[in-house]
Order: C-alpha cells, then sequence, then structure tokens
C-alpha cells in the first residue's frame, strides 16, 4: 500500500462540479491517496457496467492527447502533456532547464521544488497526466534525447527522479516515467533491438525506473520505440510482467509511446494497459476475435481497464476539477525556480588564470558572438520543447546585467568587415556562445560529436583576435572540443538552460552566483574513445526480419537492427576508472571560484553483509567565497567473486559553504550500495570480504579512501 495521506473520495461531488464552473471553486487538487478496499470497489462496480466492445475501447487515446471518455459510466476524457522541461502541449509556458542540467546540479531538493512547479504548471493548464520525467541512461554522447534524460549514471538518476515524481504526484497531477526501456539512442528508433545481457540491464539501465516505481510510486510508466533483446518493449513479457508488474508491483498505467505498438494481441497480453496516441492495434477489430478465438482473456482486458480506474480514482480526477485557480498560467515564482536550476547546472570546466569572475566595473567593451548567443536556445527538440512567455537569450541576460553604460558589440558569426573584427579584438572580453540547438539535437535523431559546421572555426578565430575569450557551450552531454581547448582561457557548459538561461550566463560570468555544476557524464576527449562507440550501431549482418500485421490488417515485415550494447557495465566513468584510462573531464567534475578540502573520513572496520554502513566525513571551504560543494562516495569491491567496475556511485550530498566553513556530513549505504546481480542465482548478491569507500569531488579525485570487510 502506498504511504500517501487518505482523503476520502466522495461521489456526490461529481454531480456538483458537473454543474458549477471551475473557474468558481476554491478547490486544491488532490494529491494520490492509497489503493483500498473502497477505490477497488468502486473501480469493479464501474467495470460491471461495461461491455467487452466498451471496455477495449478504453484501451486507446484519442484526440492525440486525451484518454478515451466512457459516458456510459460518467468518465471524461482526461488531458495528457508532453513534459520534463515544461508543460509543453498546450502553449507558452515556463521552460525549465533540460534533465541533463537538473542532473548537473546533483541536487534533490531542487528536483523536488522542480516537480512541484511541473505540478502546478499542468494542472493550470487543466493537465492530468503529465508524460515525464525521462530516465534512460547517457550511454553515448550522440544520442539525441540525452537533454531530456539525467545522467550517465542510474545512482544519480535514480536520486533525483524519486523526489521529482514525488513533486509532480503531490499537485495531483500522475507523472510518467519513460521510456522503458533502454531506449539510449534515437537512430532507427522503431526497428533498432537493444540487445544486453540481465545483468547490465538490472545494474545500469533499469535501476531509475525501478526507482521510479518502488520508492516514488510513480502512476504511470511509457514503453519506448525500440525492441529489447529482439521483443518491443510494449509487448515484452519479460519487462513489463516479470520486473515492472511483476518483481516491482507496479499499480499504475503502463502506456505505449505515440505510434510505439506493434502488435493488439501481444501487447494486450503482456502488459500494455494503454496505447497512444489511438487504438491502431488494440482496438475492438483485433482484440474481439482474439478473445472469441482464446488468444486474449477478458479478465487480461479487465486488468488493464481496472488499471486505469483505479489511477483516475487515486487522484479523485471524476470528483473534482483538475484545474485548479490557485495557480498562475503564468508564474513568477517559477521563474526563480527556472533561474535556479540554471544557475545550479551551470559547469566551469576550465578557468586558466582565473580569468572568471569577470569585474563588471572594469568591462566597458565586450564581444558576444554565436549562433547560440541570441535568440535564446532554452532546450533541444522534439516533444519536450517548451515555448516559453518571455526567453532570455545570452546577449540580453549579460547586456541588463552590464547596464547602459557598456557597450556590446554582437554577431551571430565571425565579423567580415574591418571595423567588426577591430570590436573583437578590443573588447575588454569576447564571449563565444556555441553548440547544438532544437534543430540539431532532439526527439528522432541523434546528433554529431562535432559542434555544427563552422562553430570550431568561429572559435578559433575569435581566439586569435582576442586571447579574452570565453567558450559557453550549450548541448545535452559532451561534445568534440579539442580543436581549440587550449586556446581559450575560459569554458562553460549550459547544458540547455531553460528560459533563464541569459540571466543565469550573466550572473555567473560577473560573479554574481558561483558555478556549482558538476558533470552528469564524462566528457570524451573523441567520439571514437567513448566506450560505447564501437558497440553503438548494429552490424547490417545481424538483422533479422519481424513477421507481424499491420494496422490494416496485412502482413508487415520489420527489418529489426540488433546493437549489441558489448560495453555492458563499462558505461562512462565506470570505463574510464576500470580501465585507468582517463576522460577529457571526469564524471562529477566542475570547477569554483572557490576552493574545498576533504578530511576526517570515518567509517567502520567491519560490517554485517546487508546492513546499512554509515560514512561520514568534513568538507571545508578553504578559499574566500561562498560556494556550493558536490561530496561524492563511490564503493570498490576488490574482493568479488565477479567482475565489478572498478567504483561506482553509491552516494553523494552537496553542501553550501561560507569562506573558512567545515560541514561534518553522514552519508548511508545500504544493502544495494554493496551488491551485483548474481544472473545464476536471479537476485542481488553481496560477496563478503574488503570493499573500498572513496570520497571526493569527482569520479578520478576521491582524496579519502577506507577499507571496510563485510561478513
Amino acid at each position: 500500500m502506498k504511504n500517501r495521506f487518505l482523503l476520502p473520495v466522495y461521489s456526490i461531488l461529481a454531480l456538483i462540479f458537473a454543474s458549477i464552473s471551475p473557474l468558481c471553486l476554491e478547490v486544491r487538487a488532490q494529491a494520490p491517496v492509497p489503493d483500498s478496499p473502497a477505490i477497488e470497489a468502486q473501480a469493479h462496480a464501474l467495470l460491471s457496467k461495461l461491455t467487452l466492445e466498451q471496455k477495449i475501447e478504453l484501451l486507446g487515446g484519442i484526440d492525440n492527447m486525451f484518454t478515451r471518455p466512457m459516458p456510459a459510466i460518467g468518465l471524461p476524457r482526461f488531458k495528457m502533456s508532453d513534459a520534463s522541461v515544461g508543460v509543453r502541449t498546450w502553449g507558452p509556458t515556463t521552460a525549465y532547464a533540460g534533465g541533463s542540467a537538473l542532473a548537473a546540479s546533483w541536487d534533490t531538493d531542487l528536483a523536488r521544488k522542480l516537480g512541484d512547479a511541473l505540478g502546478r504548471d499542468a494542472r493550470a493548464r487543466n493537465v492530468n497526466f503529465l508524460l515525464g520525467p525521462g530516465v534512460n541512461i547517457a550511454r553515448s554522447p550522440l544520442a539525441g534525447r540525452n537533454f531530456e534524460y539525467l545522467s550517465e549514471d542510474p545512482f544519480l538518476n535514480s536520486a533525483l527522479v524519486v523526489p521529482f515524481i514525488e513533486g509532480v504526484e503531490s499537485q495531483g497531477v500522475i507523472a510518467t516515467v519513460k521510456h522503458f526501456a533502454l531506449n539510449d539512442q534515437e537512430f532507427n528508433r522503431h526497428n533498432a533491438s537493444s540487445d544486453v545481457d540481465e545483468r547490465t540491464m538490472r545494474e545500469i539501465y533499469l535501476p531509475a525506473f525501478e526507482a521510479a516505481v518502488t520508492k516514488a510510486h510513480v502512476d504511470a510508466v511509457m514503453n519506448s520505440y525500440n525492441l529489447v533483446n529482439g521483443v518491443h518493449s510494449t509487448q515484452n513479457d519479460f519487462l513489463n510482467l516479470k520486473v515492472l508488474k511483476g518483481e516491482w508491483g507496479f499499480a499504475g498505467i503502463l502506456m505505449s509511446d505515440w505510434d510505439s505498438t506493434y502488435d493488439g494481441v501481444a501487447a494486450c497480453n503482456n502488459g500494455l494497459d494503454l496505447e497512444m496516441p489511438s487504438p491502431k492495434f488494440m482496438n475492438a477489430g483485433n482484440l474481439l476475435p482474439a478473445v472469441r478465438a482464446g488468444q486474449v482473456k477478458e479478465s487480461t482486458i479487465d486488468e488493464h481497464v481496472l488499471r486505469l480506474l483505479r489511477a483516475e480514482l487515486r487522484y479523485g480526477f471524476t470528483a473534482r476539477p483538475q484545474f485548479d485557480p490557485a495557480d498562475s498560467t503564468y508564474s513568477v515564482a517559477d521563474r526563480t525556480l527556472a533561474l535556479e536550476e540554471a544557475l545550479e547546472s551551470f559547469t566551469l570546466l576550465k578557468n586558466e588564470g582565473r580569468l572568471l569572475p569577470l569585474d563588471p566595473a572594469k568591462i566597458k567593451n565586450i564581444a558576444i558572438i554565436g549562433p547560440d548567443a541570441y535568440p535564446a536556445v532554452t532546450g533541444g527538440g522534439g516533444s519536450s520543447e517548451a515555448h516559453a512567455f518571455e526567453p532570455v537569450s545570452i546577449l540580453t541576460g549579460v547586456a541588463n546585467l552590464l547596464g547602459p553604460d557598456a557597450h556590446v558589440f554582437y554577431s551571430d558569426s565571425m565579423p567580415d568587415t574591418d571595423a567588426e573584427k577591430k570590436a573583437v579584438a578590443r573588447a575588454d572580453v569576447v564571449i563565444v556562445a556555441v553548440g547544438f540547438d532544437a534543430k540539431t539535437e532532439g526527439e528522432g535523431h541523434d546528433r554529431t560529436f562535432t559542434l555544427p559546421a563552422g562553430q570550431d572555426v568561429l572559435i578559433e578565430q575569435a581566439v586569435a583576435l582576442n586571447p579574452r575569450t570565453i567558450v559557453l557551450l550549450t548541448g545535452g552531454g559532451g561534445m568534440d572540443v579539442n580543436r581549440w581547448l587550449d586556446k581559450v582561457p575560459a569554458l562553460l557548459h549550459l547544458y540547455y538552460p531553460g528560459q533563464e538561461g541569459g540571466t543565469a550566463v550573466g550572473q555567473i560570468l560577473f560573479g554574481q552566483h558561483n558555478p556549482e555544476g558538476k558533470l552528469p557524464v564524462s566528457f570524451d576527449r573523441s567520439w571514437d574513445a567513448n566506450p560505447s562507440a564501437k558497440w553503438y550501431y548494429g552490424d547490417p549482418r545481424d538483422n533479422t526480419t519481424l513477421d507481424t500485421t499491420g494496422p490494416d490488417g496485412k502482413p508487415l515485415d520489420y527489418t529489426v537492427e540488433h546493437v549489441k550494447y558489448g560495453d555492458k557495465l563499462m558505461v562512462g566513468y565506470r570505463y574510464w576508472t576500470t580501465t585507468g584510462k582517463h576522460p577529457l573531464y571526469p564524471f562529477g567534475y566542475g570547477l569554483s571560484y572557490t576552493t574545498f578540502a576533504f578530511s576526517r573520513l570515518d567509517a567502520p572496520a567491519t560490517a554485517a553483509a546487508g546492513a546499512t554502513v554509515s560514512v561520514s566525513f568534513d568538507v571545508t571551504n578553504t578559499g574566500n567565497v561562498a560556494g556550493a560543494e558536490v561530496a561524492q562516495l563511490y564503493v570498490s569491491d576488490p574482493s568479488a567473486k565477479v567482475d565489478r567496475p572498478e567504483r561506482e556511485l553509491k552516494g553523494f550530498a552537496k553542501v553550501r559553504l561560507a569562506p573558512g566553513e567545515t560541514r561534518h556530513m553522514t552519508l548511508s549505504l545500504d544493502a544495494r550500495a554493496f551488491s551485483y546481480w548474481d544472473e545464476a542465482a536471479h537476485k542481488w548478491t553481496i560477496d563478503p570480504g574488503k570493499f573500498v569507500l572513496r570520497v571526493g569531488d569527482s569520479s578520478e579525485n576521491t582524496p579519502l579512501s577506507a577499507e571496510i570487510d563485510l561478513h
């Protein structure tokens, strides 16, 4: 049973609300209540009034973004919205920074506030289902939707997704964790099969979904387009029935991604509850004959419908209006949160000669150039792209901070007149804003590792004219910076910063806010050096043919490209630390305008296997300005009976310290922190023996270590 405050569901309210305008009601939206005998009885009572044909009707969406209404039982349609960085489907909205930016903040409290805000924004648009968050692993920097997702690490993803979902659902809105599962690329996404062993799946690609279900009690899960081990996820019995609904006890709605259903009978029998955006396959034409032929049990259809009804009853959707007049469609408070997320995420990668922070009193002439300087680039492309009311560009944000006395020169490319080149050369500082945008990085296609055409040359030309050049990168993850990195004194990664990105850039560059982001991905030196590179695309010789039936009832064959996850557990920093090689910038890395020191690590010398282990240490701000540090705790298992990565993130905490301040911190490690998936035993296992605990500020800088023996 879910640990939620129980509120009574008064069926009489449905009649009242049907006759009174919602705008006249000061009724707060209801957070979900636990399943109960009353809800179960009500769901079964509604089900009993439906014919088989009506039950099948409820298994498909309508009008692209709604569940199907059923007047026979007084059930209205319920509204959905694409999400993750804003409630984007229904017009302008608050546009928050992307998921990779949230991961760069390493801030679970921020994740909760973001979830709360998105829930409020959804209710203000009468939305019942928020189609986010996305938690797929950033296995490769090429994956087109990395900016929507979080990080390369399952522990970090899990830690952030739980408060995010709790925030959304506390506002009376169903969160939808996606894309289940192994949707780690966008190329050929309908026909590519992610072929992976179970241990890799359990340790790397499933934990964030597991946390969303077992800890956050998410009420909707969205299947992915791709196949997993040769079976489309929407009809994958291992994923949907054995793991999700079986082991994890998922009690909510499993829906398809839009047009990601490929076989109505197989999907119905293997866990899919709701086909979106319409029932192209799970319809009466396919399912009624299947029921008559004994291929599908009516009880299976009943269970799908009951899941829909239970969820709607849990949230009281049938007993109150979803729109809450206490919420603002245009929210000034949420603009502040959008700025906070951008400020916490920006990651300073290089600051040679302490060029940053800049002194605004000394900047009289500034050149701001590059394609991402103006207009504002708030997010990547596709179904998450939110359109903000008033996005702040880098040009606008910096100019506003400097005020009317500064002279600002702007160009989206390198100037081609003598006077304009002189403007760049004579500037007190040059800001070059480059990277990707909604056209070059987004859903449905992967991006390049190299910067878009001409951007490397632009940076080289700028720094040749003026050595005081700062490069700002926009993009969902790592990219190629080799051509010019050694010539540029300062490099700041913005990810996709949302609508307040320009304001945040100004505050960071001019020292009003100390950069505090930490890389949620390893920054590779080249695409070839990425540990997934040689495994990222399938070999045409491994292609297979999938024989099925199209929505028109005619035979349809798919050519399946098999993407073999030969990198297995060696994703991101796990590969680098295990091999002893080094990326350009490691996972967890990020500079500050101050410095920090770690000391006094304390951990027990022995503990019982499976017991909770407490690890404590001190973090001190050794610089002269206030700042934030992320303490990261990695666990190594050198005595394991199986091969394990050299270290794995198992704890972290963000701490804000004044100059000279020391904070004593304690992190707890549960049994899972020491476990691996034993494929032979089909369970999480701890091998007794020596473990090493490491604490520091990145995967490669862990100055504190201690050994612990588990018995």
